[in-house]
């Protein structure tokens, strides 16, 4: 759903490109399985993510997204990259363009995995090994860098 601020931006400027700060998700589950989000049919499997609305922290627009896109809580949060350019480029089907500058977060959370908000089409845990084409060239090393089989991801005791 779209904010106020962009229903105005895109009354002005159309379906032009625009680029949007935005925050996503990784979530690994027990087995270090990633959770993705496919919002409809027509798109492909994503890692959750928002737009970081007017006023609102990267960190308060990724515990919403947590929450709303998941039904989880989030616990905390670990900054792990920083994504954008051509490569994040998008046109959704009513001809809208954005580019995303996203802002990816490792995130321990808690809570039964829901989509309470209605826009997620489907929520599901993927191996490393079963992945989807993702909308999006986010780097399997980073998505799994805090899988327990990763060795450069164990702490020090």
């Amino acid at each position: 759903m779209l904010s106020d601020y962009l229903w105005n931006l895109r009354a002005k400027i159309g379906n032009e490109l625009i680029q949007l700060p935005s925050v996503a998700a990784v979530i690994l589950n027990a087995n270090d399985q990633i959770l993705l989000q496919e919002k409809d049919a027509a798109q492909e499997w994503s890692l959750p993510s928002s737009v970081i609305e007017l006023a609102e922290t990267p960190q308060q627009a990724l515990t919403r997204l947590v929450r709303q896109d998941t039904g989880l809580e989030l616990l905390s949060s670990q900054l792990l990259d920083v994504f954008g350019g051509k490569a994040f480029r998008y046109i959704y089907p009513n001809g809208d363009e954005v580019e995303y500058t996203v802002i990816v977060f490792y995130c321990v959370t808690e809570g039964q995995l829901s989509a309470p908000d209605g826009q997620t089409g489907a929520l599901r845990y993927f191996s490393r090994s079963q992945m989807p084409t993702l909308a999006f060239p986010y780097p399997r090393e980073v998505l799994f860098r805090h899988s327990r089989a990763n060795p450069s991801a164990a702490t020090p005791d």
